[in-house]
């Protein structure tokens, strides 16, 4: 009796995430279309009902939306599958138990093992509770969702014939993840954290060997979740990022440009600025620094580096995880490494 429940409940998994995911892909795919579409339409009836401006907005909005959803969609199947599929105690298993020496390595897993932001946040604090050194959770954090491989690659095609912008990102988020890593263990305080993370020594507790069989069958439906939440919030995200660049370049007179586009220091810090305000997710946020042609190479991979790590969204994320204080010390300090990251690794590659 209990073998036919179990193959039941495997069979109701694997068609509740074969069915999310022909519905995502398809949505994602329809998505395109129309705004491919859209794209060629709406400039000329722009041009009918309104002036210019509104179709050169029109034709950088679509152009974002239908560069960035192809890129958004593999990287929420990625980040899902991780989430449903990759156990937390394979970090138990690889990472080192000297503090210094873990940080690098969680950071750099998130070249392996990537995920979107807004599932690196709740990732990290269960990584925390099950007694990975909370300076690795927290590289990981940072890591994750800014040096895998979906990222590396929308970077590429949205800065194509400039493969020292791909080694910028990657030097300057690595970079950035790992020194606040380390930072971490120099000064971090765990009563700075909300959860109460196990005592150093203490095994995490074993659940029932029944219980661990039902929850392999329930990955399937953690699968289809995860990918319809994060590819519809974070597709929420791109449109508004695509709309935001759109507008910056259409609205902001150039005298205003000038006076930042002519100082390298201000370009930088006013597009650090925006990546927190715009939110949007990293799978796209390069097709959105493409769009804003006017910057310096520098400034535009600040845009890159302090958007997967420093958000609006971000904060609110590790303020509901891991409590206000710790949200605002973090982010402060992971803005500053980022943006430092950024104009350094600028200066030596690009």
């Amino acid at each position: 009796m209990d073998n036919q429940r179990s193959v039941r409940s495997v069979a109701d998994g694997v068609r509740l995430a074969a069915r999310a995911l022909v519905y995502t892909v398809l949505g994602g795919l329809a998505l395109i279309a129309i705004a491919t579409v859209v794209s060629v339409l709406g400039p000329m009836v722009a041009l009918d009902l309104a002036t210019p401006a509104m179709a050169a907005w029109w034709t950088v909005f679509t152009a974002v939306v239908v560069q960035g959803v192809p890129f958004l969609l593999l990287g929420t199947l990625v980040s899902a599958a991780i989430g449903a599929f990759v156990p937390e105690r394979v970090f138990n298993r690889l990472l080192p138990r000297n503090p210094v020496l873990a940080v690098p390595v969680a950071g750099a897993a998130g070249v392996v093992l990537p995920g979107c932001e807004c599932a690196s946040v709740p990732v990290a604090g269960s990584l925390m509770r099950r007694g990975v050194v909370p300076a690795a959770a927290l590289a990981f954090l940072l890591s994750a969702p800014a040096i895998n491989p979906v990222v590396l690659v929308a970077t590429s095609i949205a800065f194509p014939g400039q493969p020292l912008m791909v080694a910028a990102r990657l030097v300057a988020s690595l970079a950035t993840a790992v020194v606040m890593g380390w930072l971490w263990v120099r000064f971090g305080k765990d009563e700075w954290l909300r959860p109460r993370l196990p005592k150093p020594g203490r095994a995490p507790a074993r659940t029932p060997s029944r219980r661990s069989r039902r929850s392999r069958w329930s990955r399937w439906d953690d699968f289809r979740s995860g990918l319809q939440h994060d590819f519809l919030h974070a597709g929420g995200f791109l449109v508004v990022g695509a709309a935001a660049a759109a507008t910056f370049n259409i609205l902001v007179p150039r005298s205003v440009l000038d006076v930042f586009t002519g100082s390298p220091w201000l370009s930088v810090l006013l597009l650090a600025v925006l990546a927190v305000v715009l939110c949007v997710c990293s799978e796209a946020d390069a097709f959105v620094a493409a769009s804003l042609s006017g910057f310096s190479p520098t400034a535009r991979l600040a845009f890159m580096v302090v958007g997967p790590m420093v958000d609006l969204k971000l904060f609110a994320l590790q303020a509901g995880t891991f409590g206000r204080s710790f949200a605002v010390r973090f982010s402060s300090a992971t803005w500053l490494v980022a943006v430092t990251s950024s104009v350094l690794v600028g200066w030596w590659l690009l």
